[in-house]
């Protein structure tokens, strides 16, 4: 089959779109590296701000600490959404008189922090009886707009050893 004048300069411009396209998309890109040297340092001051909230909580704080997309889980099973975290807290549903951490492990991925940690605290939810809590917490935190947020918690109870 006889190419006409037309197709060879096609194919031909065709082909060096691809080239192109191919060379500037493994070209380096312009946006300088992220550094993430002091991410596990930055974890560790908001795992501590939210701790000091969960004692003394304040909602304009609590809002900016939390994505809006957090699933917050109890250690009795109850999971709840950023407001309803918010609103347990400033109600005293679920109220922490002190809260201790220990044994924290952070891991980086990106932009994802995974936090691990035993709490324990003294409670005094509304309508109950002054209580304790003893729980292995894992955090999940993710940086969004030059801020860590948390994005999700959970918590299970420590076993009572005989």
């Amino acid at each position: 089959m006889k190419q006409t004048r037309l197709e060879t300069p096609m194919k031909f411009s065709s082909l060096f779109a691809l080239v192109a396209l191919f060379i500037f998309s493994c070209a380096p890109s312009s946006e300088p590296p992220v550094d993430r040297s002091n991410y596990a340092n930055e974890v560790t001051n908001v795992v501590e701000e939210l701790r000091k909230l969960l004692v003394e909580p304040e909602e304009a704080a609590l809002k900016n600490l939390t994505a809006e997309s957090l699933t917050y889980g109890h250690s009795n099973g109850v999971i709840e959404d950023q407001n309803e975290f918010i609103e347990s807290l400033l109600t005293e549903k679920f109220k922490f008189t002190s809260v201790e951490q220990s044994e924290q492990t952070v891991s980086i991925s990106g932009e994802t922090a995974i936090v691990r940690h035993i709490l324990k605290g003294t409670t005094q939810d509304l309508g109950k009886e002054p209580g304790t809590a003893h729980l292995k917490v894992l955090q999940v935190w993710q940086k969004t707009d030059n801020q860590w947020k948390l994005l999700a918690r959970q918590a299970v109870r420590v076993p009572v050893e005989s």
